[in-house]
């Protein structure tokens, strides 16, 4: 492969990945339409390598092409966020579990610290508290000390816009409270050295908060989904 092969293809991953980091964000919404020259121009490449990291995110199912409309960002069935949350519920299970035997006093500081941030008050959420939310869940995966776990965990929160997630915490406070105080219950496992209660409360945090993802997006669907 020559050097311009190289660099193209480079390119066009970075140009994923932008693209994806606004999906992500929520800066660019599900269901909103992907044109070509505008994104060309956002991020300052021509249409090429727009329209080859367009259809790398097709790949990865992150957008769809629809009649009429061409590439929008995909609204995905809440049959596929339960799937996915089945297994990203196992996976951070065994990451807690992992975690137990690694822990430091200074990790699980951090770890309080970082779930403080998400205590429930008069406020509303903030993106502080959003970023606080997945820091705690990141933090756990390193204390595992599997890269290849924090890896394939990763992708599963990858294939659903973050803020999405963000969004069912700001809209319903009382899943704000449960959230904070299901983090608490795992941070008291992990403090016990109790793996097998450590890796529960995780399996049961995670399968919550993937069917109050599900459940948002039956709102919002107009196709009604079964899963």
């Amino acid at each position: 492969m020559d050097d311009s092969s190289t660099s193209g293809t480079a390119l066009v991953d970075e140009t994923a990945a932008a693209i994806r980091a606004r999906i992500m964000s929520g800066e660019i919404p599900i269901g909103a339409q992907l044109r070509q020259a505008e994104l060309a121009k956002t991020l300052g490449v021509s249409r090429t390598p727009v329209r080859e990291a367009l259809r790398q995110l097709q790949t990865g199912g992150l957008i769809e092409v629809v009649p009429n409309r061409g590439a929008v960002v995909r609204v995905p069935a809440p049959w596929e966020v339960r799937e996915a949350y089945e297994v990203r519920a196992e996976l951070e299970g065994l990451a807690c579990e992992r975690a137990v035997r690694r822990l430091t006093r200074d990790s699980l500081a951090e770890l309080r610290a970082t779930n403080e941030l998400l205590r429930p008050g008069d406020a509303p959420p903030n993106p502080a508290s959003h970023a606080a939310n997945d820091r705690f869940h990141t933090l756990i995966h390193q204390i595992a000390g599997n890269e290849r776990l924090a890896k394939v965990i990763k992708e599963i929160n990858e294939a659903f816009p973050r803020n999405v997630s963000a969004l069912v915490l700001q809209e319903h406070p009382r899943h704000r409270d449960d959230n904070f105080a299901e983090h608490e219950r795992i941070l008291a496992a992990l403090a016990a050295d109790d793996a097998e209660t450590a890796r529960r409360e995780m399996l049961a945090h995670v399968l919550s908060a993937g069917e109050q993802l599900a459940r948002w997006y039956e709102r919002r669907s107009a196709t009604v989904f079964k899963g």
